[in-house]
């Protein structure tokens, strides 16, 4: 099960699991859409591999598998985009 992350690691911007806009690797690094388009060009800074549409959650199984409160934020990494 994704642990649905609230925000963006880059710029901060919350991320609600229940909503489209959220990019991920398969590492589950969240960004959202402008810093992944404008700023990483669809690749993680973390792991170098490719950031896809995170799959929103419905809000019943949201009441029962609730998503991550935990927030990363690492701006200075989205600076430097890794190649895969």
């Amino acid at each position: 099960m994704l642990e649905l992350r609230p925000n963006c690691e880059c710029c901060n911007r919350d991320l609600p699991a229940d909503s489209a806009g959220a990019f991920i690797c398969s590492f589950e690094c969240t960004f959202c859409a402008d810093c992944t388009q404008q700023h990483l060009h669809g690749r993680c800074p973390n792991c170098g591999g490719e950031l896809l549409p995170r799959p929103p959650r419905s809000t019943a199984a949201l009441a029962k598998y609730p998503a991550s409160t935990k927030r990363i934020h690492n701006p200075q990494g989205c600076n430097k985009v890794l190649t895969a």
